[in-house]
């Protein structure tokens, strides 16, 4: 394993670095080991000033991705992140093609959950100060400098205002039930979406988050968050971020700089919908998202991103 993570979260708490450094973290599984690849290819070709890349995989799945390991690239197991008391099983309900985690403590959870408790736990294993999450199925076409998550000291949180009332119907309940695991009272419900892909956090604000969480309902972070199956990773920061610390260390930052593809289309899997979501992409976008369950053919995304 890569000496950058750093299973005993002591050592992460060495003495800052004289200057920011960013880190990239992708959760993702076997399903998806051919859009990481791409997203590690154009990675490589386009991304600077990211000092490492961490991929967050289950146990089962990490000798795979060890073929995507590099001198800046860390596959990190499950259970160096998670406590043991999470256990993942074939799930006989689904004729055991699906994974489902359980536990006394939470409710049963499936891979989309766990994937993002993943990334919430890397911040008490690494050194980096910035995490920059980044799903599988993206792919850059563009230069980017992770710089852009930094400005002045503070750390660029995305934050889309009044954006919940025209997002997805459950992104009321994830914000409900991530005021609840942090304590807040009023609103229940922000106003504010949070959700994007290729967005930043700051390493040091996630471990107070946890250790928050931890201090209020006196149990394990993880039991606490994941009492609910419905929860979001970013509506549970960014909603720490501007309600519990009033925006400490943070800027807002609306841009989005990956062009999603969240629902299939009628040209779904097809040269047209690659093509219309590239030619879609705004100034400032550098990365299209095209959601795996789409089922669009990576060798299509990786021939035309080439011809882009």
């Amino acid at each position: 394993m890569n000496s950058r993570f750093v299973p005993d979260e002591r050592l992460a708490a060495a003495a800052p670095l004289a200057q920011p450094t960013a880190a990239i973290v992708t959760a993702s599984y076997a399903p998806d080991f051919e859009r990481c690849r791409l997203l590690c290819e154009t990675i490589d070709r386009f991304v600077v000033n990211a000092a490492h890349h961490y991929i967050l995989v289950e146990d089962r799945d990490a000798p795979l991705f060890r073929a995507l390991e590099s001198k800046n690239r860390t596959v990190v197991r499950e259970s160096d992140l998670l406590p043991r008391w999470l256990r993942p099983f074939n799930d006989p309900l689904s004729y055991f093609r699906r994974r489902i985690w359980l536990s006394l403590r939470t409710k049963p959870l499936r891979g989309w959950h766990v994937q993002q408790l993943r990334r919430i736990a890397i911040a008490r294993h690494v050194r980096e100060a910035i995490l920059v999450y980044c799903d599988s199925d993206v792919a850059f076409l563009k230069p980017f400098d992770c710089h852009a998550f930094w400005r002045g000291g503070m750390v660029r949180l995305f934050r889309r205002d009044d954006g919940v009332e025209s997002a997805l119907s459950n992104q009321k309940t994830w914000s409900a039930n991530a005021a609840r695991a942090l304590g807040i009272a009023r609103p229940t419900v922000s106003p504010h979406d949070y959700i994007a892909t290729l967005i930043s956090w700051r390493r040091e604000t996630v471990d107070a988050m946890c250790r928050h969480i931890e201090a209020i309902h006196e149990k394990h972070w993880v039991e606490a968050v994941a009492s609910q199956r419905q929860f979001s990773e970013c509506m549970l920061y960014g909603r720490y971020v501007d309600e519990v610390i009033g925006g400490a260390g943070h800027f807002h930052g609306a841009e989005e700089f990956c062009r999603i593809q969240w629902f299939p289309t009628q040209h779904s899997n097809s040269d047209v919908e690659v093509r219309a979501l590239i030619a879609e992409m705004t100034p400032e976008q550098v990365a299209i998202g095209m959601q795996s369950f789409i089922g669009t053919d990576v060798d299509r995304i990786r021939r035309l991103l080439e011809a882009a």
